[in-house]
């Protein structure tokens, strides 16, 4: 497997505007080859798709999800999935993405919709949490930046929607943010996610 560094991979995302898991993909397919790499993103859409993603998305859906326990409603969600024109916001297949996507929230339940949205103290303090775990398993000082850097994957894997596999895997196989992505190369249009709402009874507020 390539050695593929971090460096390697935000290289990738602002050249192609991908998101991360797609740039760290196409690099491994590319042997760790830059050009190689952008060439499979543009082969996908997807680099095409990063492109729209300045276009001004002022459309767009809200999804919904609601899921019953004894014949009563116990927890709720709601997506807000924006896209450019109205045309496509009336889409059915906008509008299931945009209730598929409630109902994964329902299911991973993620506190932030992509990773820039995690405020930086939250992420200096998950740093640091798992800087002292490691050190108190005795691993060894000059190995601990690698154990953090791949421990706070799996906390953006965990907390970020657009980190987390999607739900539905007979539906599609891959994360939430390559689900989007994928409809919006097939749209034409800039489309994201802008909002997420989860309610369930007897949990805490936040």
């Amino acid at each position: 497997m390539p050695d593929i560094t971090a460096k390697d991979i935000q290289r990738l995302r602002q050249a192609a505007g991908v998101g991360m898991m797609d740039a760290k993909k196409a690099l491994t397919e590319a042997d760790g080859d830059f050009d190689k790499a952008f060439q499979i993103l543009r082969e996908k859409g997807l680099a095409a798709a990063a492109k729209r993603a300045d276009r001004a998305a002022t459309e767009g859906a809200i999804g919904h999800y609601l899921h019953y326990q004894s014949d009563r409603p116990v927890l709720g969600v709601l997506v807000e999935l924006a896209c450019e024109t109205d045309f496509v916001a009336k889409s059915p297949e906008f509008l299931e993405v945009a209730n598929d996507l409630a109902m994964h929230v329902a299911w991973g339940d993620p506190s932030w919709v992509r990773r820039e949205d995690v405020p930086a103290d939250v992420v200096e303090n998950e740093r640091e949490i798992i800087a002292k775990q490691a050190r108190s398993e005795g691993k060894p000082d000059h190995i601990v930046p690698k154990i953090v850097e791949g421990r706070l994957e799996s906390f953006y894997r965990e907390h970020v929607l657009y980190d987390q596999e999607f739900v539905n895997k007979e539906k599609f196989e891959g994360t939430v943010e390559e689900y989007v992505t994928k409809l919006a190369a097939k749209m034409g249009e800039n489309i994201g996610v802008r909002r997420i709402a989860r309610l369930a009874v007897g949990e805490q507020a936040d």
